[in-house]
């Protein structure tokens, strides 16, 4: 039977207590966000959302320009600070002072803007702000190791199953998908638990943009969470497992993306319908 005055069984209580609370600790996200709201002035930008990505998932994120998605990616990446609410990796709280603080606890965020330099070689830009520098004497006057980066970069790309034809090639040469994917690709390669992703596959052709969707695939294998901003509904459709939909800073639904189809989706991000 139950007993239900705890005071009696104390001892027996306190056991359940910690058992239940480690496996909490153990299932918690990867990343998350609880309760946070963003305040520019007197503008609302984010209303108390909650948000949460796991390993080995990829998120949508959607909803209307003015919705609130930049804000909450700022504030996910560590650009911006919350005006309230939690930050939490691996269920401890952090607050992030800058984008290098997420960086450093293994989150990678690809802005639109992909940061390429277009007149350096594809390694150099795997490898741009975490340069290897030669041994020794070399090293110290600042001499880079290009050989080394350009192999490593080769490897970390083909990893997450970018073919480059060379890590010696300027970025300049190669087309705007061949870009987008060694920005992604970068991004994969550095990042340790979440990459977030802010219109990865805008003004891309179709195959090119199939390329990107590929990168998240393996980006999802290889045990990251994936956050997907979009506004291109049929690639979120395609390559999410779960939806989070903004409408005026406030998130309207959070459901697996079978639950969705293009019109629901469509439908939820406009508010002519809600899904509970």
């Amino acid at each position: 039977g139950c007993c239900c005055n705890l005071d009696r069984c104390g001892g027996t209580a306190s056991r359940i207590q910690i058992r239940f609370e480690g496996r909490r600790q153990m299932s918690a996200p990867l990343y998350e966000a609880r309760n946070i709201s963003k305040k520019y002035g007197s503008v609302v930008a984010l209303d108390g959302a909650d948000f949460q990505i796991n390993a080995g998932e990829i998120v949508g994120l959607v909803g209307d320009n003015g919705a609130g998605k930049s804000t909450l990616v700022k504030c996910l990446s560590g650009a911006h600070q919350p005006t309230s609410g939690q930050m939490l990796v691996e269920g401890k709280e952090v607050s992030w002072d800058s984008p290098r603080d997420a960086i450093e606890a293994g989150i990678e965020t690809l802005y639109q803007d992909s940061g390429l330099a277009p007149h350096l070689t594809v390694g150099a830009n795997v490898f741009l702000g975490r340069e290897k520098y030669q041994k020794g004497l070399l090293g110290k006057f600042g001499f880079l190791d290009n050989k080394a980066m350009n192999k490593e970069a080769h490897e970390d790309l083909e990893r997450v199953g970018i073919a480059v034809p060379s890590s010696t090639r300027a970025i300049s040469a190669l087309s705007g998908g061949q870009r987008q994917a060694v920005a992604i690709g970068r991004a994969v390669s550095w990042a340790s638990k979440v990459i977030i992703l802010d219109e990865p596959t805008n003004h891309l052709g179709a195959r090119q943009a199939g390329e990107v969707l590929e990168v998240m695939k393996a980006a999802k294998a290889k045990g990251l969470g994936v956050v997907f901003i979009s506004h291109t509904l049929p690639h979120v459709l395609q390559v999410t497992d779960r939806i989070v939909v903004l409408r005026l800073g406030k998130i309207v639904a959070n459901a697996p993306t079978s639950d969705f189809n293009a019109d629901t989706l469509l439908g939820t991000i406009t508010g002519l319908n809600t899904l509970k």
